[in-house]
């Protein structure tokens, strides 16, 4: 058994006051990349100094306005990365170079160096202020590690005052979720009233989940209490820096908008220490499912995952919300049949709003194809083969007809597992459309002639009919109440086997002069009431029908057999 008494709930705060559960999303938050910095400290192999130019340059093009690029005071290649960024000009006027440094005089130094040419700048200081690492890790009291954060921002001002280009500070008390609020207020407020922060001059507060210790409403109270009781609120910018250790960042970050937060920092995919960051790509598309502008260029996802997967050395789950391969893919009968219905619904309404169930957003507004929507295994059901063959190669199959050919291709799902589209399709033509599998089945269309005929008692259509029978050519003329009538009445008189039609749709296949057009039929055999669909083609829907019937008989036939 495992042995949870080990453990101890993590406190929470007595809040009944909150407002955020009322709240709704209403725009999209301040983005801050920090890919480039907490997500690429946590890879298995950093990226080198071009695979971040190229990073930054895919964040850039994404529309992020703030990208923390690093530490540059921490290692050399986070310097000339930085240096790099200067010399080649590659920073756009409106986008702010983020950088993390500790309050210690020595890297808040080369930090500025680093920072050299730069128009705005965000210098972003930290230090931790938990109950536990204030004990376990500085032993430190409170009023110390208080003194940490007043003195890393005096000196900060220090260096602003020869510095060229306009400086914000950050500051975040690490751990925040494992601090006292009360205390993570006293510091704050101290580095507020330190730095001199206006309406004109903000200062950002990053209040993290550097460890993510409780449930996401938790961390929501938590940020709606600083929220309330920050002074000067107005000269605040209120940040939020969500992990995933319990799994839950991209709803911690959510709630935490809802609870007051101007600003969200995150990755791209969620990369970062331990389970991760924010995800900052989901919580964008989450935004955006609701129909408001997530403020950032993501209609195409699949640039993202090259160059994610290129520069970070790690690939993209199957299952990641948005991006994995297979999050548009339903291999389920009845979500395949769902989707196929309300796809047609949507075409038939011509609706301005996607609603289609199970797929909360339509795949090609994020630069997926329908391509890979359903895919059919053996959990697959009529819905998902209708789908396939209408998506991928034209054919509107009858309502009626959709159980029969998914049945055909259940029994080979059962033995080779997934069936691709197109062995769906190399079976629908055997089954339906060439007529030969063991050997020549009885029917055999050749020609046929259609006459329109006044005066006639059995119908006002004559059809010329060529077509073999066992082997044999039969040509008889016969008429009947439209082409179809007078084919099938043809075929009764001729060869004795009795039949009736019971449904029949035709629909073009292609466009222009030239198309093809499809045409379906059910037929039922009088003598054994066995019942099959038949399918035809023929750029002629008169020639589509009559091969339908044909293909119906010779599949009646292999049905006794």
């Amino acid at each position: 058994m495992l042995n949870y008494k080990r453990y101890r709930r993590n406190p929470v705060i007595n809040y009944p006051e909150r407002e955020w559960p009322n709240k709704e999303i209403e725009k999209a938050p301040i983005w801050c990349s920090v890919d480039l910095r907490d997500g690429n400290q946590a890879l298995i192999e950093p990226m080198v100094v071009e695979e971040k130019i190229e990073f930054f340059n895919l964040l850039v093009k994404l529309g992020f306005k703030e990208i923390e690029v690093g530490f540059p005071a921490a290692s050399q290649i986070e310097f000339d990365f930085l240096r790099q960024l200067v010399d080649r000009k590659l920073i756009p006027d409106d986008v702010k170079i983020q950088v993390l440094v500790q309050c210690r005089e020595h890297l808040i130094e080369r930090t500025f160096e680093a920072l050299q040419g730069i128009k705005q700048a965000i210098v972003h200081i930290y230090n931790s202020t938990s109950t536990l690492q204030r004990d376990v890790v500085f032993n430190k009291s409170r009023e110390e590690i208080k003194q940490i954060a007043i003195e890393g921002t005096k000196m900060v001002k220090r260096y602003v005052e020869n510095f060229d280009g306009k400086v914000y500070l950050e500051y975040s008390p690490e751990s925040f979720t494992g601090t006292e609020l009360d205390y993570a207020l006293e510091v704050c407020t101290a580095v507020q009233k330190e730095w001199g922060a206006t309406p004109d001059n903000k200062i950002i507060f990053n209040l993290p989940a550097t460890v993510e210790m409780n449930t996401p409403n938790v961390y929501a109270d938590q940020i709606e209490w600083m929220n309330k009781h920050f002074e000067d609120r107005d000269s605040i910018i209120l940040s939020v820096h969500p992990h995933n250790d319990r799994g839950t960042g991209v709803a911690a970050a959510e709630l935490a908008i809802l609870a007051g937060a101007d600003r969200v920092e995150g990755t791209l995919f969620g990369n970062g220490e331990r389970t991760g960051n924010a995800d900052v790509t989901t919580i964008a598309y989450n935004i955006f499912s609701q129909g408001i502008n997530p403020e950032l260029n993501l209609e195409n996802v699949n640039e993202l995952i090259e160059v994610y997967e290129r520069c970070c050395k790690m690939p993209i789950d199957a299952r990641h919300p948005y991006a994995g391969k297979l999050v548009f893919t339903a291999f389920s009968g009845s979500h395949q049949d769902a989707i196929n219905k309300g796809i047609t619904a949507m075409r038939e309404r011509e609706q301005e709003h996607w609603e289609v169930p199970y797929l909360p957003i339509d795949p090609s507004d994020v630069g997926r194809d329908y391509e890979p929507i359903v895919r059919i295994n053996s959990q697959s059901g009529k819905g998902g083969v209708a789908f396939v063959m209408d998506t991928y190669f034209g054919y509107k199959l009858p309502k009626g007809m959709h159980k029969e050919f998914a049945d055909v291709i259940q029994k080979i799902a059962e033995v080779q597992g997934e069936v691709s589209p197109d062995t769906i399709m190399d079976k629908f033509r055997e089954e339906y459309i060439t007529y030969k599998t063991e050997r020549e089945y009885p029917f055999e269309f050749t020609s046929c002639k259609i006459y329109d005929v006044d005066d006639e008692p059995c119908g006002d259509t004559l059809a010329k009919l060529t077509f073999k029978y066992k082997g044999e050519e039969i040509y008889i003329e016969q008429t009947g109440n439209g082409p179809v009538d007078a084919v099938k009445n043809a075929i009764e008189k001729t060869t004795g086997v009795n039949f009736r039609l019971t449904d029949y749709s035709q629909h073009a296949l292609s466009e222009g002069s030239s198309a093809k057009a499809a045409a379906y039929v059910n037929c039922i055999d009088l003598a054994t009431g066995k019942a099959t669909y038949g399918v035809g083609q023929s750029t002629n829907i008169t020639r589509a029908s009559i091969r339908a019937i044909f293909s119906a008989l010779n599949r009646l036939d292999k049905m006794d057999r």
